[in-house]
């Protein structure tokens, strides 16, 4: 057993303070989850547009039949809730009895609230907490409180924390089963960077989780209610001086990226194969998403393709001003674009190359793409079956008049199409894959010699070995 690391009490049970990672739509599932419970460690069942099967154990696609967005989103709302229902009973008879079951949801996903509640209303007692992100989950303790679980908000600074504290989880305190720190650079997924903070300047885990302790403390939160330090975690002899820190109070580590290759991982085969291969840097921090967050996946074509898309782009105005003194005449129709000459020379390029659309954003620049990518992106956006409160990519919303309001940006992507797809054998150089940036030691780490793929239980073994 690795120095000092004990269990630790959670949801009235003794657990090892190892939380694995939720990670959404099909990547975490109750295979993963009830196998990591069934450890004595906290599983996570993904609730992220979780999978549903059938009488034979088929996957369930989710087909949407709707003729408008808003009766694809309430489709979308009933897979939701249909698979995590599904996914929690599994994962806890899994678990038989040990360790602990969370969902995690996204507070930006479509219908959050909704999905959240419907699960919790149809599976009494087998959720011990919830882990919410992606946003400011202002109204999860209040979900919490009705439902009697406990609720670990994700955040990644301290001030993040107080503001969710003061607004509305004092109200709650004493189901505040824990709170999670996420590494904004070292966390795969949907990363919390604020505009103070740069990309490429990473910052020390250790003063901010420090800094969050504090916000805790004066707050009147106690020591015993953990900090999940999430990112970065594969060897716990690397966080030896974190354990009993009287600075930090209890803290527990949080594996989103090494559960993933795991006899149990549900990701798909050609997925686990890929992540032995990669090397430090292989992960990219970038803000294509939809969401309008950072964040973090494996550089692959899917990727590289959305770079390259967002540098053939131009700045226009709508009438000759400043140095926008000639029209643009290549990719777009009409006089209203005026550019710079040598944005007019960089256009005819693109164009001559076979980029011969241009598509307006909603930054007033256009994006230069073929005409097939036009076409996919045009039939994405029409599909838009409203994955998330706010999507800058379809200009949908969840509420209220259902739009953002804003032009729908050609420079992002369907992130429901392409997270499916991956997670369901489709092909992982044209598609979305999550993973955090310690994902190069899987190349490195002798555990993984050889195309060995542990058990779950196998890694929880070697995890609480130090290694």
């Amino acid at each position: 057993m690795f120095k000092g690391l004990r269990p630790i009490l959670y949801g009235g049970r003794e657990v090892w303070p190892l939380v694995e990672g939720g990670k959404g739509v099909s990547a975490t599932n109750h295979l993963s989850s009830g196998a990591w419970a069934a450890a004595g460690g906290i599983g996570t069942v993904s609730a992220v547009n979780a999978d549903s099967t059938d009488a034979d154990g088929n996957i369930i696609p989710q087909i949407y039949h709707g003729a408008t967005r808003r009766e694809r989103h309430d489709e979308l709302i009933r897979y939701g809730i249909a698979g995590g229902v599904e996914q929690v009973r599994k994962a806890h008879e899994i678990a038989n009895g040990k360790g602990a079951i969370n969902i995690n949801v996204l507070w930006e996903m479509g219908g959050a609230q909704e999905i959240l509640e419907g699960i919790l209303e149809q599976t009494p007692g087998l959720v011990t907490g919830v882990t919410c992100g992606a946003g400011m989950p202002y109204k999860l303790s209040e979900i919490a409180g009705r439902h009697n679980v406990l609720y670990l908000p994700i955040v990644s600074s301290g001030r993040a924390f107080r503001a969710l504290w003061k607004r509305s989880y004092h109200k709650v305190p004493h189901l505040l089963g824990a709170v999670v720190y996420e590494d904004p650079w070292l966390a795969g997924g949907h990363n919390g960077l604020s505009n103070a903070e740069d990309p490429l300047k990473p910052e020390n885990p250790f003063p901010r989780v420090k800094a969050l302790r504090d916000v805790m403390r004066g707050e009147g939160i106690s020591d015993d209610v953990p900090i999940v330090m999430a990112g970065g975690v594969w060897y716990l002899r690397d966080w030896q001086d974190w354990i009993d820190n009287p600075e930090l109070g209890q803290i527990i580590f949080q594996f989103g990226t090494r559960p993933l290759l795991t006899q149990e991982s549900p990701i798909p085969q050609v997925w686990k194969d890929h992540l032995r291969t990669l090397q430090d840097g292989d992960v990219l921090l970038h803000r294509f998403s939809p969401t309008g967050f950072y964040s973090s996946a494996v550089i692959n074509p899917f990727l590289r393709d959305l770079q390259a898309r967002s540098e053939r782009q131009i700045p226009y105005s709508k009438q000759e001003a400043g140095d926008h003194v000639v029209q643009l005449d290549a990719g777009v129709k009409g006089k209203n674009f005026w550019v710079t000459p040598h944005d007019r020379d960089r256009a005819r390029a693109w164009v001559a190359e076979g980029y011969v659309v241009a598509l307006k954003t909603p930054d007033n620049t256009v994006v230069f793409v073929t005409e097939t990518d036009r076409d996919i992106i045009r039939k994405d956006q029409t599909d838009c079956m409203g994955c998330l409160s706010h999507c800058g990519f379809s200009s949908w919303k969840d509420h209220d008049d259902y739009t953002t309001g804003y032009l729908a940006d050609p420079r992002s992507f369907c992130i429901q199409k392409t997270l499916q797809d991956v997670a369901h054998n489709g092909n992982i150089d044209q598609n979305l894959m999550f993973a955090g940036h310690a994902a190069f030691n899987f190349r490195t780490d002798p555990f993984y010699s050889n195309n060995f793929t542990p058990t779950v239980q196998q890694l929880m073994d070697r995890i609480l070995a130090g290694d």
